[in-house]
């Protein structure tokens, strides 16, 4: 799928400058805006012992990204752009074409955040698909012209926006499957050895709500350890580093260099990690307290209530996201923020000078002309 298909097209240079980037590899292809003056930065704190410096961010923007595969996506409040390292050394940055059409629901608080994470899952999915097809482009071993494709490469490629949606699709049922389903099918094996007169007390439904809720975490904990350990992830969390420091630096109100961006912390209060850790906390508390209210029910009725209960469980976390952004100043939000930080620390590495690159590239592409438009 080499070709542009589907929603993707190329940035328009007219609306582009070159950058000051350190030349590790020629950048061509490339869609990188005119960096906007930014605020003095803040002074830096002071250095802790085995800590970074990092200047108090000026400001909070709404722009965030995700990792790819040898690139990094971003989306802005007006445009999306991923940009990738090719294999021949060159940055390519392509925009991706939204729908300009918002509906109501949109921006209802405890509805917009399901519909924002699966519009932002199936965009996701389809710059992964795209990037692991350009960073193939200029290899030595790249296939040959007129090497016959397969069926399914043809048909990916006729039907690019299909693709996607069946592969989002697929992502959100395997992480359903593993994170949500499989904890409470354990917890029900388990409840077969338990005497029935004690599955019917309610402190014991609450109790076993918590138990499922802490078996959840923990499988999500060794999924992101193991995850980490590949070598393959661990250069694609190198990236989500790099997205991670490049925010931080434009939050800082500092120039969009290298030297400036690897000065950073590649830790960020408002990442995916921590959206998906608040699912999982705030998923212990609504299936106690469905648990208290209904009592004891069959397996098929708790696994059924489980999967009603998940885009509750996702507007709120959402929500949860954003107030924690907007005052993570208050010692409870900085409290609170903490665990997703350090999971943080499993899903981001920290990233070296060429791949901090690509990173500006692809923020330089979306960052607004108007600089209050992407406020938090």
């Amino acid at each position: 799928m080499s070709e542009n298909k589907g929603n993707m097209v190329p940035v328009d240079p007219d609306m582009i400058d070159e950058t000051s980037l350190e030349p590790a590899a020629q950048v061509q292809e490339s869609a990188i805006v005119e960096e906007q003056p930014a605020p003095a930065p803040a002074k830096a704190s002071k250095k802790k012992k085995g800590k970074k410096s990092c200047p108090v961010p000026v400001k909070k923007t709404t722009i965030g990204g995700q990792a790819l595969i040898e690139g990094v996506m971003m989306v802005g409040p007006s445009r999306t752009a991923m940009a990738v390292r090719k294999g021949d050394g060159t940055i390519y940055v392509e925009e991706i074409k939204q729908s300009e059409k918002t509906s109501y629901f949109d921006k209802v608080p405890f509805i917009r955040g399901c519909i924002r994470f699966y519009k932002m899952l199936v965009t996701g999915t389809g710059a992964l698909m795209k990037a692991a097809d350009i960073s193939e482009e200029g290899k030595p071993d790249e296939k040959k012209e007129g090497e016959k494709k397969s069926r399914l490469d043809e048909f990916a490629e006729r039907h690019f926006n299909v693709m996607m949606t069946i592969s989002a699709i697929v992502g959100i049922l395997m992480s359903v499957g593993l994170f949500i389903l499989a904890p409470r099918l354990l917890v029900e094996i388990a409840l077969k050895f338990v005497p029935e007169y004690l599955r019917e007390l309610t402190w014991f439904n609450a109790l076993t709500s918590v138990v499922e809720g802490l078996l959840r975490l923990l499988i999500f904990l060794l999924y992101l350890i193991f995850a980490s350990k590949l070598k393959d992830i661990k250069r694609v969390w190198r990236y989500h580093g790099a997205e991670h420091k490049t925010i931080a630096c434009y939050e800082a109100g500092l120039p969009l260099t290298v030297e400036n961006v690897l000065k950073q912390t590649r830790f960020h209060p408002r990442c995916g990690t921590s959206f998906m850790f608040n699912v999982l906390a705030i998923s212990i508390i609504i299936y106690t307290v469905i648990g208290i209210f209904t009592g004891a029910q069959p397996a098929w009725v708790n696994v059924a209530i489980r999967l009603v209960a998940i885009p509750i469980i996702c507007s709120i976390s959402y929500e949860i996201l954003r107030f924690v952004g907007r005052h993570d100043r208050n010692w409870l939000c900085k409290l609170m923020s903490k665990p997703g930080l350090w999971l943080q620390k499993f899903t981001t590495e920290e990233p070296d000078g060429p791949i901090v690159e690509v990173a500006i590239a692809s923020m330089q592409a979306v960052i607004p002309e108007n600089k209050d438009d992407d406020n938090w």
